[in-house]
Formats: structure tokens, sequence, C-alpha cells
């Protein structure tokens, strides 16, 4: 809990028991690093914690402002929350199960700098989201997006 204390502190956040929670939520989700408001509150719950909905969402809110977590809105415009990592990735999302996989690729990377700098800019910052299905599956896009 220390170092959830530090962290909250380092970010400018009072020490509060529903932060110190949630942010312990976030840092030791195995297997699935992209949670949802509903998700985290779930888990608070299954714990026995008393943190209502409404403090779960202020609380990412504020996490995100404060650069602890970063919002992602895959398709549908479903919020998912990750912690903030110093490395750079890109995401797929499994149009069929909804699960969302982290990659890096430097020749993606690379190709994205070249773009930029053959149309005259300075690449800044990115977000790349590929929306994937298994081979053989009708799973479609639900945020109304033309598929491609």
């Amino acid at each position: 809990m220390a170092d959830q204390n530090h962290e909250l502190r380092k970010a400018g956040l009072k020490v509060t028991l529903p932060r110190v929670k949630i942010l312990q939520i976030l840092e030791n989700a195995t297997g699935q690093h992209h949670l949802s408001a509903e998700d985290v509150y779930k888990t608070l719950l299954e714990a026995g914690e008393d943190v209502g909905l409404a403090t779960v969402y202020r609380v990412l809110t504020q996490f995100e402002s404060a650069g602890l977590v970063i919002r992602h809105n895959f398709d549908g415009g479903h919020a998912v929350f990750e912690i903030s990592q110093e490395e750079h990735h890109d995401h797929m999302v499994c149009l069929d199960s909804g699960e969302i996989i982290e990659f890096f690729d430097e020749t993606i990377e690379r190709r994205q700098q070249e773009i930029a700098e053959e149309h005259g800019f300075e690449l800044v910052d990115h977000a790349l989201v590929l929306y994937v299905r298994p081979r053989g599956s009708n799973a479609t896009r639900q945020d109304g997006l033309p598929r491609k």
C-alpha cells in the first residue's frame, strides 16, 4: 500500500482509501490490463469494499488527469483504463471476444515517423488500434464506422 500512497502523492492527489483500492486493482489486474469502471466496481464489491460506482468514475477521471492511467475508447465507445507505462505500445481489439492485445512493432513505429516527416510534420504522439477477428469469424465493429 506504501507504493500506491507514494504514487498518489507524486501525482498530486490526496491519499484516500478509495483511490488506494482502485489503484491497487488497476496495478494488480492479471491477464487483463484494460479495465472498465464497471470492472473496477465489481472487483471492489467482490472484495467487500463499500465504494460506489460514481466514486469509481470520479477517481478514474482524476487518475487520468493526473497521468496515472490512460483511457481508451475502443469499439462501441466503451471506455477502458490502463496504468500509464513508460514504454509505448499499440493495441489490437478482437471483435469476437473483446480481448485487447498489446503489441509493439519497430517497423510500424519507424514508418509512422517517416510518413509524418514526408508530409512536413514532426510526430508527437499516436494511438494505433487494429480491430481484428479470428479467421472465419463474421464479427464486425459495433460503433457504426464503415468496414474496410
